[in-house]
């Protein structure tokens, strides 16, 4: 590798941790360490599933369980009209409480919860379930993802932790190869051991990320949001 890229490289390594480490020391979170980091990103080849598995158990679930707002406090923060629509104005100070407004103006929040199961619909490859959220009456319908797939542009979890940035690396098609990396565990090792055909009418805990899109939006429909989870459990009758 040429010296001034290899040593434009190191820079944005070396800029990358030191910002962890920042967030690190303010959110109590655990990242992935220095040596890990730097063979990651200063490797030829950009590999996803090796990025994803540096920091998996350290550094993302444990963001998202000791991150994650109590999603009825969250829905009870925002306003709808009668016809389940809300303006960025309204939303706006919610997200800059409860979660993080990405650059491209995406509003992404880590949630947890529990409530009962009052709807299965695996009818597509892209299955859901409906959520009656407990502490929560109001109109905004409550939807995970159950897999076995997760849309293809969904990128939620990977947006809303904060600590995993477009700029820190080289190309865009390597940001999304996390996105979709991060959703293809959690089709493997959260959805794919769900027992669907069983679900309705449990009571579930869950953590989980969700978003809500604003980009070039004058009326934003929130007559649902819909969750991709990162732990879900069943609840002991």
């Amino acid at each position: 590798m040429p010296l001034k890229k290899r040593a434009i490289r190191t820079l944005v390594v070396s800029l990358l941790i030191v910002g962890a480490a920042v967030v690190s020391g303010i959110y109590g979170f655990t990242y992935v360490p220095i040596q890990r980091a730097e063979e990651i990103m200063l490797s030829g080849e950009f590999d996803p599933a090796a990025f994803v598995e540096g920091i998996w158990e350290n550094s993302l679930i444990p963001a998202i369980e000791e991150g994650a707002v109590d999603l009825p406090l969250v829905l009870g923060r925002i306003r709808v009209d009668e016809n389940g629509f809300t303006s960025k104005e309204n939303l706006i100070p919610v997200t800059k409480e409860y979660g993080l407004i990405t650059v491209g103006e995406a509003h992404v929040y880590m949630v947890k919860g529990q409530g009962q199961v009052v709807r299965i619909d695996t009818s597509s490859s892209i299955g859901t379930l409906e959520l009656s959220l407990d502490e929560y009456n109001g109109p905004i319908e409550v939807i995970f993802y159950i897999g076995p797939r997760i849309p293809s542009d969904e990128s939620s979890v990977r947006d809303a932790v904060g600590f995993i940035n477009f700029g820190d690396f080289r190309e865009q098609t390597e940001y999304g190869r996390v996105a979709a990396e991060i959703n293809r565990r959690i089709s493997e090792l959260v959805l794919e051991p769900l027992d669907k055909a069983d679900l309705e009418g449990k009571s579930i805990r869950f953590y989980g990320a969700f978003t809500i899109r604003t980009f070039n939006l004058v009326r934003i429909d929130l007559n649902q949001i819909r969750i991709v989870p990162v732990n879900l459990s069943i609840l002991c009758e």
